[in-house]
């Protein structure tokens, strides 16, 4: 009785380390005597057996070079569309320095990296790479860059290119730059739509000026809102994304740009896998716009929206505590003609469910002016669809453009189209110090004589110390 339980036990013991099931099959035989049969089988299993680990054993390495190989040929595909930005500018020495009278300026190089957006010499960047900028250049990528081998001590230098920025969305932190070059590489836009929650995604740019570099990670988050006051969303990400990074695209599987590489989060200063990079709906949407006008032309319907919180909701007596409400309509607007009102709760806009402050954003920011847009809302326990004209939101300095003549306002040597501040002007331009001088309404296309960071709406009070 002790000799059975002992082999119950032995034979638990055993059976739990059991490797597979003809490993199972001969402990059962046990002592037994086998005969020819059993013997023959016993063979054709473990021949089975080993076939079949040897299969595995040779399938495990042939899906690693598969996989090896796909990535090498996209990153063969998208580096040649991949620049890296070179900006010259002039800024405070000492940070601590700021509106002090001591403060030194100091000429400094910035880095940055940018997309191909278009083959005839557009490129895509981030609004900060270019800020203060004084000159910025391009360095392309070449075919000595993909040709680098491990014994070939570094990738070629590329060529470098004057840039000039054609238009600039602080809001965005969105820039587009335009080289004099044709049948550039375009990388390819993908659908913002489509991307998924852990999809495989690679960041390429120069992070701390190492150009062409590459690096692999997930989707970590599709639409991340950082500031709960604010609409706009980012793809945040794991694939490792540090300083000079920034303006680089995000691609998917297929080399298509699905971001625009923009800041990290930080408390070292190096990557900690919370990289975050623009939409390129927002991309997409943007990039016309600022290569017809240099800035957005924003669609507006006259109404204001915000979260709904739950302190709120219980203050007004809300159907529910989660969501975007009206919290104000213009007089007048499209939005107050249509018949939208204070404390309608919006559903959907163009029939896609809206259940926070971001999903609304990135709905309403694709709206382009001139376009209706259909948004369903909650008044009450009551359901009601409005459909409202989109109108653009006037910019000033685009009025200015239209009372300018691009002969007699050129100023070749600065490289602007000018216009005299007067009483006719003057309503059209933000709130100014002097009711005089030269307000700056357009760069052309050829740089000026004399080197200057004028952009639109600047104005000129004095030329060598002539008012």
């Amino acid at each position: 009785m002790k000799d059975r339980n002992n082999r119950k036990d032995s034979d638990l013991i055993v059976r739990n380390f059991m490797w597979n099931p003809v490993q199972e099959l001969l402990f059962r035989l046990g002592s037994m005597r086998p005969g020819p049969l059993v013997i023959s089988l016993l063979c054709g299993l473990l021949a089975g057996e080993m076939q079949a680990q040897s299969a595995l054993k040779a399938q495990a390495p042939e899906a690693l070079n598969q996989f090896n190989n796909a990535v090498e040929a996209l990153v063969k595909k998208v580096s040649p569309s991949v620049v890296q930005v070179l900006v010259t500018g002039f800024r405070p020495l000492d940070e601590r320095s700021h509106g002090e009278a001591s403060m030194v300026l100091g000429k400094q190089r910035g880095i940055g990296s940018g997309a191909i957006i278009d083959s005839d010499g557009y490129i895509v960047t981030n609004a900060h790479v270019v800020s203060g900028e004084h000159q910025v250049q391009v360095v392309l990528s070449s075919s000595g860059d993909e040709a680098a081998s491990p014994f070939s001590g570094s990738t070629s230098l590329g060529r470098t290119l004057d840039a000039r920025v054609v238009g600039v969305s602080n809001e965005l932190d969105l820039a587009l730059l335009k080289v004099e070059a044709k049948g550039l590489p375009a990388l390819p836009i993908g659908k913002y739509e489509r991307l998924q929650h852990g999809e495989v995604v690679f960041t390429f740019g120069s992070p701390s000026g190492l150009r062409n570099s590459v690096s692999m990670g997930v989707v970590s988050a599709v639409a991340r809102q950082l500031d709960p006051d604010s609409p706009l969303v980012f793809i945040q990400t794991d694939a490792a994304i540090n300083p000079g990074n920034s303006g680089g695209p995000l691609v998917n599987v297929n080399g298509e740009l699905v971001g625009i590489n923009t800041f990290l989060l930080s408390q070292s200063g190096g990557n900690e896998a919370l990289g975050f990079a623009i939409p390129s709906a927002i991309v997409s949407f943007a990039y016309p716009q600022l290569r017809q006008y240099g800035h957005l032309h924003r669609g507006v319907i006259g109404m204001h929206v915000q979260s709904i919180s739950l302190g709120m909701a219980a203050g007004l007596g809300l159907p529910r505590d989660w969501g975007v409400i009206i919290g104000d309509v213009l007089p007048g607007s499209p939005a107050d003609k249509a018949g939208l009102k204070v404390q309608d709760i919006i559903l959907t806009v163009n029939g896609r469910q809206v259940d926070n402050l971001p999903l609304f954003g990135i709905n309403f920011f694709l709206v382009n002016p001139g376009e209706n847009v259909k948004l369903e809302v909650l008044r009450g326990t009551e359901k009601l669809s409005f459909d409202v004209k989109v109108i653009e939101q006037h910019q000033g300095v685009d009025r200015l453009f239209d009372m300018a003549d691009p002969e007699n306002n050129l100023v070749r040597k600065l490289g602007i189209v000018g216009l005299n501040v007067n009483a006719e002007v003057l309503p059209l331009l933000p709130e100014t110090r002097q009711d005089s001088g030269v307000v700056v309404v357009a760069k052309v296309a050829t740089a000026g004589e004399a080197e200057n960071s004028l952009v639109t709406g600047d104005i000129i009070h004095a030329l060598n110390g002539v008012a």
